[in-house]
């Protein structure tokens, strides 16, 4: 299966899954959150934004080019 995303888009999913990703209440079975973990960690490696200096300016923007997509 290929999921495509924008690269805001996997911004804005890579940190929400960086933020919840232990919280165990947002789990109905374990299996879930091993897919997260793996798709966190696929995004990890995938995106460069994470490791810059201005991250959070970075994610801001994201975040707001996919709520104005929508």
């Amino acid at each position: 299966m290929k999921i495509e995303l924008t690269n805001q888009e996997a911004l804005v999913l890579f940190e929400w899954q960086c933020q919840n990703s232990e919280k165990d209440e947002l789990f109905a079975h374990q299996a879930e959150q091993y897919v997260l973990w793996r798709m966190e960690a696929q995004l990890d490696k995938a995106l460069l934004e994470p490791c810059l200096p201005d991250y959070e300016a970075i994610l801001r923007k994201a975040r707001t080019q996919v709520e104005e997509s929508w």
